[in-house]
């Protein structure tokens, strides 16, 4: 895959705690700044198979997308990849156990097919840069009870 971007946190709050917060789709306009909206598209709750749609702002262009819950294992991690949009991508929320709280890992890898393959150091770095924003907002909200 062209771009892999990996960014944890770690978040004084118990594992449970984070993971249904970070891992309740209803939650992601709270966290992702990027994120403007969130639509069903199957029936709640959140199980593997589940379709999320999310309307989104990145590097400047406004990004729809659909991803597809593909393995859910509560409290551990959640992955989802885009069933629909302008390109590939995987999407990977772990959990695990650190003294005090709850270390969360946030990956995304993907084939940006709709920017340039040169482009992609690029976009990784933005990545990078918005992912340790969302961390860090998300840490936040759950640290405070929000």
């Amino acid at each position: 895959m062209a771009v892999d971007v990996s960014t944890e946190i770690e978040i004084a709050r118990p594992r449970a705690e984070v993971a249904a917060f970070a891992g309740d789709p209803g939650n992601a306009t709270a966290w992702y700044e990027n994120i403007e909206s969130v639509r069903w598209e199957s029936e709640p709750p959140i199980a593997a198979g589940s379709r999320i749609a999310f309307v989104a702002r990145f590097l400047g262009r406004r990004l729809e997308y659909s991803y597809e819950m593909t393995e859910l294992v509560p409290g551990e991690r959640l992955v989802m990849r885009t069933a629909d949009g302008p390109f590939p991508m995987e999407t990977t929320y772990a959990w695990s156990d650190v003294p005090g709280g709850t270390r969360m890992t946030l990956r995304n890898r993907g084939e940006p097919a709709a920017y340039s393959k040169l482009a992609a150091p690029m976009m990784a770095a933005a990545m990078r840069r918005a992912n340790r924003k969302h961390l860090e907002r998300l840490k936040e909200l759950v640290e405070t009870g929000r």
